[in-house]
């Protein structure tokens, strides 16, 4: 068996199934269909909070760079701050921990306002409409044009 190439060796030609190879596939088109798939990030939507170990990391980066200022490769300072993560103490994360849920509050209100505003041109409204219905509800510029009339 030498010289055979797969699993088995190679099958005499009457052995072999007759027209049973399947027809070529143009792969543009399947690559295409997948690009087209994918859909476009809105640049208006909120980024997702960091965690409490990414906020710590913000912190970690500029007191690594102030020590090690020849070290210039982003995996030597996540390694290190890895490894000083682990080392830590619940009481130690617990700083970072509260300011990741600070952030993560913000965020899920800003996400309120964004799925909103989501819904309403969904609904074929625009912003400023929803605002200007929003103000009228307040009374606030009622009151204004009725003074302004006198």
């Amino acid at each position: 068996m030498t010289g055979a190439r797969g699993k088995g060796a190679v099958k005499p030609p009457e052995d072999r199934k007759v027209g049973k190879r399947k027809a070529p596939v143009d792969r543009s088109s399947i690559r295409k269909a997948k690009k087209e798939k994918k859909a476009k990030k809105d640049p208006n939507k909120p980024k997702r909070p960091p965690s409490a170990f990414f906020v710590f990391l913000e912190e970690f980066r500029t007191t690594f760079k102030k020590e090690n200022p020849n070290v210039k490769a982003v995996s030597a300072v996540g390694k290190a701050a890895g490894e000083m993560w682990k080392s830590m103490s619940e009481e130690e994360k617990g700083p970072y921990e509260v300011k990741a849920q600070k952030r993560k509050a913000e965020y899920e209100k800003q996400m309120k306002d964004y799925n909103k505003k989501q819904e309403i041109s969904a609904n074929g409204r625009d912003a400023e409409e929803v605002n200007d219905e929003e103000n009228e509800g307040s009374g606030e510029e009622e009151e204004e044009e009725d003074e302004d009339e006198d």
